[in-house]
């Protein structure tokens, strides 16, 4: 039971003993610890400014399940679902809590899923105090009423400082990240990148709610128009999900995560955002720009001795992120639910500037992508990486997916053939060629593009107001309000033909070789949905 006046709990049914603890701190109160144990400063816009250490970002080879009765015949095991021993998770998990105990942690009840009839309670324990005002940014925040009577369904443990040892442990290295849906634990250890707290549940979600709940879960972001309209945005990191669905005309529904419901509702799992911040700036984010403030957490930026970031140095890490809670956006619905989703749009950023900036997409081409999951790496993301790289992440989210991608995908397709939705592929990416020739879609123009969508100035499908993309078969609109022309066709804007269709084939044999891990699994009208043309 929670005393909330003296904020006092017992953490020994965890194995936690004789720990100092510090129950549902403010999010000031751990701003101030940070700083006093010298663990983060304060940057000029007022923002905690923290340092993850050795890891900047998610490690895929090192996140696990556990294999149990639970998951063992529902996982999609694979290099994404890595399976771990019921008896090396205990044995690791008793060394944690050891590890924990007699230390100051930082507790904090919370909650997942913004619809009641799907909400899931958390505890989440930290070793660090930014860590836990991390967990109070990205999960719901309850009231003082809902704590009274909190029982937690899954706990989420985070110790940054422990060192697994991979030989005795079962762990590939010294961190880990392990999901265990029969003691309904997540074990994150060895790492500082808060990403893996918000991660863990929302892989655990990803089960739970297809699974137990007939509920889509998506890697999303989402928002709602003044008519009521739902818009759904998919896309993996850097293709803009965050940004285009921060719109001042629409209200936001939730940046990262969702649930889509059998009642047809869009509910938001978080409580706050999690952008990156990589050449953010005032002119073209002004909402999320001014979001960084106190009670945001800025991660691996780099800032002079004032104070002042610099949001286009990426010496620490490419992956420069600030999250901070909901309300920091000033135009949010409240509740975080939507009804009535009328579009969705997947986000790509092309270096290989092949696709168009916008084309619709039948049922089955909307299964196709949405298993592929395509974006690409440019020069300079990665070690290695001097060409344009395709990158597939099923579901736009597979490191988060414990399930088959195909299940994911036929959900989807039942829901938008039930809902009527129009969905939409929007490449974010190169115009005119690809990286390093061709230019970066200007942000305006992608803005006037959905804009135009979500206004229904782009009408349904006749061979007068759209061209048949001829290696894709995706239909691209001729005109477009606000956006010239010649940017709708990516052929026109390369101004040579015989470059354009090499690097189209290129790209779509890339789909093409991507999708035969999936083709055994994929109905006809998945696999009918993907590129008309793999050569001259």
């Amino acid at each position: 039971m929670v005393d909330t006046n003296t904020k006092s709990i017992s953490l020994n049914n965890l194995g936690i003993k004789n720990a100092t603890i510090r129950y549902q701190l403010n999010s000031n109160d751990l701003h101030d610890a940070t700083i006093k144990k010298g663990q983060g400063v304060v940057s000029s816009l007022g923002a905690l400014a923290v340092n993850t250490g050795e890891f900047t970002g998610r490690s895929p080879m090192d996140r696990f399940i556990v294999k149990d009765n639970v998951t063992k015949d529902e996982v999609w095991w694979s290099k994404i679902n890595l399976p771990f021993e019921e008896d090396k998770f205990d044995k690791l998990y008793n060394k944690v809590v050891d590890y924990l105990s007699e230390k100051e942690i930082f507790v904090r009840d919370s909650f997942a899923c913004a619809d009641e009839n799907y909400k899931l309670s958390i505890r989440v324990v930290n070793e660090y105090p930014w860590s836990n005002m991390f967990a109070y940014n990205m999960f719901l925040r309850p009231t003082e009423k809902e704590l009274e009577n909190f029982a937690p369904e899954w706990t989420v443990i985070n110790a940054p400082g422990f060192m697994a040892d991979a030989a005795i442990d079962g762990t590939r290295q010294h961190n880990f990240a392990i999901l265990n849906f029969t003691k309904k634990i997540a074990l994150i250890g060895g790492t500082g990148y808060t990403g893996e707290i918000k991660k863990g549940i929302f892989s655990a979600l990803n089960f739970i709610l297809p699974v137990f709940k007939n509920t889509l879960p998506m890697h999303c972001s989402a928002n709602i128009g003044k008519e009521g309209d739902t818009a759904i945005f998919f896309g993996l990191s850097g293709t803009g999900k965050t940004t285009l669905s921060t719109d001042p005309n629409r209200s936001l529904i939730g940046d990262d995560e969702h649930g889509w419901t059998e009642e047809n509702k869009v509910f938001n799992f978080e409580g706050g955002c999690y952008a990156k911040v990589i050449n953010l700036s005032k002119e073209q984010e002004p909402e999320i720009f001014a979001a960084i403030k106190k009670g945001a957490i800025l991660e691996n930026v780099v800032m002079d001795d004032q104070g002042a970031i610099d949001f286009a140095d990426t010496s620490i890490t490419q992956n420069t992120r600030v999250s901070y809670p909901i309300y920091h956006i000033d135009n949010i619905q409240k509740p975080s639910i939507g009804e009535n989703p009328k579009n969705i749009f997947f986000l790509t950023a092309d270096a290989f500037g092949v696709l168009p900036p916008i084309s619709k997409l039948t049922p089955s081409q909307a299964a196709y992508h949405f298993i592929s999951g395509y974006t690409a790496k440019v020069a300079g993301t990665e070690a290695g990486v001097t060409e344009p790289m395709p990158s597939f992440s099923a579901c736009f989210g597979a490191p988060f997916m414990p399930l088959h991608p195909t299940r994911y995908a036929e959900m989807l397709s039942k829901k938008m053939k039930d809902a009527g939705v129009n969905v939409w592929l929007v490449n974010t990416g190169w115009s005119g060629g690809k990286y390093g020739v061709g230019r970066r879609m200007p942000l305006k123009y992608t803005r006037a593009m959905i804009t135009a969508v979500l206004n229904g100035d782009l009408s349904d499908y006749t061979y007068e107001n759209y061209h048949i993309h001829s290696v894709f078969g995706v239909a691209q609109p001729r005109t477009c309000p606000g956006v010239p022309a010649e940017l709708l066709s990516p052929r026109t804007t390369w101004n040579n033909d015989d470059a354009y269709y090499k690097t189209a084939f290129q790209l779509s044999n890339a789909f093409r070789v991507n999708f035969k891990q999936f083709e055994e699994y994929a109905s006809e009208e998945i696999r009918r949905g993907g590129p008309q043309r793999y050569n001259f």
